[in-house]
């Protein structure tokens, strides 16, 4: 692969236009932001119609928290929906700003009642007990399938009260849903996937509405009935709310989830010292392992925000109309707040990492969930007397907005320190490392 080099006297930024940049080792990437985070002001990046670049820990705070200025709407993806879209399917939350989030956002958290949430806690113990044991039963050699996506999606489909007839065409939808999102491709992709997504959206719509009439009828002890029949200043979700917040529930939350699940398992292999105090001390070290794990990986690499006000930030005035990209994989190894940023540190306090939004009122409502899906899943897996570990490298999807795995091999009752000889070189020569600069990615097949 030849890879999108910063030419001397190119713009700055000019190289995260470039698909290939995001799929480039992520050493590169890594060290293309590091020059970015050095400059003094933002930089523009010549994407379609261009946005500025925010890349440092606190600039991607202040516009987090300041909506007023930086708003979500008409959209935080790229590309943004187009307004066709909006009108079909409703606008996501992420979507949306002032009092139209504010409403939409009380009446879901209202619907996350204290019962509610003690029984969706219960249960992530329960199934992630139930998925690792029928890992060690059956011996599969793919950990996105059988492990990292099943936890999350089977903990929503629960909570939200999904049948079970349902869900092999929901993880299917899920898949095919996110699948636009990102890098520019061919024109042939470009025209083939939206309308894949869009189909996958609709059919996931129409299933939780039909669903949503039924619970309005006869409600039950889960989410779409608490949504449903919640009355929040005399409103509740209606059918095309329900389905858009069932939608970014599900691609948001198992898409996340799985991802930092898997680089977790990557990253514990490619450092087995940090692996041995985990399991030396699992309830001391596991929430500082989760959030290191989700500093490093940042699942979701950028948001976009569209500038409503104009506003001076580190040197630089936007105006109305400008669009400005929120990089938290760049902020999550800024050198002003993580010391030695790179490294992988299970015991790294304080850990202000912005794996979960930069605050501000789009912070994600799914945090607490993905944390205790995370040390749930990680205890079964490092507390059984069984050797696991990744083997090889992640099949990473190349994405600009998500640091999605494909797939990943994994192997039981081996050691778990990786391999050294000339065979396995260092992470940073590596395509499609998960760590950059973190240690020795490249493991030998086993």
């Amino acid at each position: 692969m030849t890879l999108p080099a910063q030419r001397p006297g190119q713009a700055p930024g000019r190289e995260l236009a470039d698909p290939a940049f995001w799929q480039a080792p992520p050493a590169h990437r890594l060290a293309a932001f590091a020059r970015l985070r050095a400059l003094d002001s933002p930089v523009f990046v010549p994407e379609g119609t261009g946005h500025w670049a925010l890349v440092r820990h606190a600039d991607v705070q202040e516009a987090s928290r300041l909506p007023k200025v930086f708003a979500s709407a008409p959209g935080v993806t790229t590309p943004e929906p187009a307004r066709w879209v909006r009108a079909l399917f409703g606008d996501s939350m992420v979507n949306l700003d002032g009092a139209e989030h504010a409403q939409l956002r009380k009446i879901v958290q209202r619907a996350f009642t204290p019962r509610l949430l003690a029984a969706a806690e219960e249960d992530i113990h329960a199934v992630a007990a139930r998925i690792v044991d029928e890992v060690l039963d059956r011996r599969p050699d793919e950990f996105v399938e059988a492990v990292a996506s099943k936890l999350p999606l089977e903990v929503i489909c629960n909570m939200m009260g999904i049948p079970e007839r349902y869900r092999a065409e929901i993880a299917d939808r899920v898949n095919h849903a996110s699948e636009n999102i990102g890098v520019e491709r061919g024109l042939t992709a470009r025209l083939r996937m939206p309308g894949r997504g869009l189909r996958a959206l609709a059919r996931m719509q129409r299933m939780v509405a039909g669903i949503g009439r039924e619970r309005r009828e006869h409600p039950t002890d889960d989410l779409i009935s608490a949504l449903v029949c919640a009355n929040v200043d005399g409103e509740a979700l209606g059918a095309r709310q329900l389905g858009a917040f069932f939608s970014l529930l599900m691609v948001a939350g198992v898409e996340t989830t799985r991802n930092a699940i898997t680089h977790g398992l990557t990253l514990l292999t490619d450092h087995p010292d940090q692996r041995d105090l985990l399991t030396g001390d699992f309830e001391a070290y596991a929430d500082g392992a989760v959030d290191e794990m989700i500093r490093h990986s940042t699942p979701i690499i950028q948001f976009r925000r569209t500038v409503v006000a104009e506003h001076t930030l580190r040197g630089h005035t936007f105006a109305p109309g400008d669009k400005v990209v929120l990089y938290y994989a760049s902020a999550n190894r800024d050198e002003d707040v993580f010391p030695d940023p790179d490294a992988f540190d299970i015991t790294r306090s304080p850990n202000p990492h912005l794996g979960f939004g930069g605050g501000g009122p789009h912070f994600c409502l799914g945090a607490h969930l993905a944390r205790v899906e995370m040390k749930a899943l990680f205890r079964e897996l490092l507390t059984r007397p069984v050797g696991l570990r990744a083997v090889g490298l992640p099949d990473l999807a190349g994405s600009s907005f998500d640091n999605r795995v494909r797939s990943l091999r994994f192997a039981f009752d081996q050691p778990w320190a990786a391999p050294v000889g000339p065979e396995c070189g260092p992470a940073t020569e590596q395509a499609g490392s998960p760590a950059a600069g973190a240690g020795p990615a490249a493991r030998a097949d086993a």
